[in-house]
């Protein structure tokens, strides 16, 4: 099925199958395959391999890195089985990376911060989806902000302060809930302009890359929650 959506009953068909209803449709997959690897890697004693193991971990997270690197700058020349299999692997090698947190944490704050992080997220999402307000002028306060998280992280790594943890956790969670707003608005315009003139590969490629962002989005939210919430674990 390769056809542009023309005419008015094609117009009608758009509208009925968005790309911004994909996007959260991709995304909810995605998270449910992080889920599920996560907990079968935890169960098996799998993660036990990856995590005693230096050179499996950095292996890990370069793939991530790849993947995500790959899926963002090379969708419009990627056929749709190749993104959607690259989203899938990366969900998937995420849920090994995410497996770690059953072991930091319990059931219960996991629980916790992951409801909390979907209350938050869907608020964002709907006040982005539904406000006149136009929110692409926080893009570069947004990147900047993140530049500046990275950066902190990485030197705190080395002082392995709790108290600047504690602050890098709130600035995270403000700033993902800032990117939630600010992702979903933008992949909603892109939806309103182009659900309707693009082909059904191209169709599914932008729904798949949305996903990987909001995705994105939602999994560094939860973690700073996560890491918030369990300070007394």
């Amino acid at each position: 099925m390769n056809q542009t959506f023309t005419g008015a009953g094609s117009r009608q068909t758009a509208q009925d199958r968005t790309i911004l209803k994909n996007v959260y449709l991709w995304m909810t997959a995605g998270l449910f395959l992080t889920a599920i690897v996560a907990r079968a890697f935890l169960v098996t004693g799998l993660y036990r391999i990856v995590f005693t193991n230096p050179i499996l971990m950095f292996g890990l997270i370069i793939a991530q890195l790849v993947l995500v690197f790959r899926l963002s700058s090379k969708i419009n020349t990627m056929t749709v089985g190749a993104a959607i299999t690259t989203f899938g692997v990366y969900a998937s090698l995420n849920g090994i990376n995410m497996s770690s947190i059953f072991l930091m944490y319990n059931l219960g704050t996991i629980t916790n911060a992951f409801v909390s992080t979907a209350a938050l997220f869907g608020a964002m999402s709907i006040w982005a989806v539904t406000t006149k307000k136009d929110l692409s002028g926080w893009g570069h306060y947004l990147m900047m902000g993140l530049v500046g998280l990275i950066i902190a992280s990485l030197i705190n790594m080395f002082l392995r302060s709790s108290g600047m943890s504690y602050l890098i956790s709130y600035v995270g969670v403000l700033l993902f809930t800032g990117l939630t707003a600010y992702d979903t608005q933008k992949i909603k315009n892109m939806s309103r302009s182009m659900s309707y003139s693009v082909d059904e590969g191209q169709f599914v490629k932008l729904s798949i890359l949305g996903a990987l962002i909001l995705y994105l989005d939602f999994i560094n939210m939860f973690l700073f929650i996560l890491r918030l919430m369990g300070r007394r674990d």
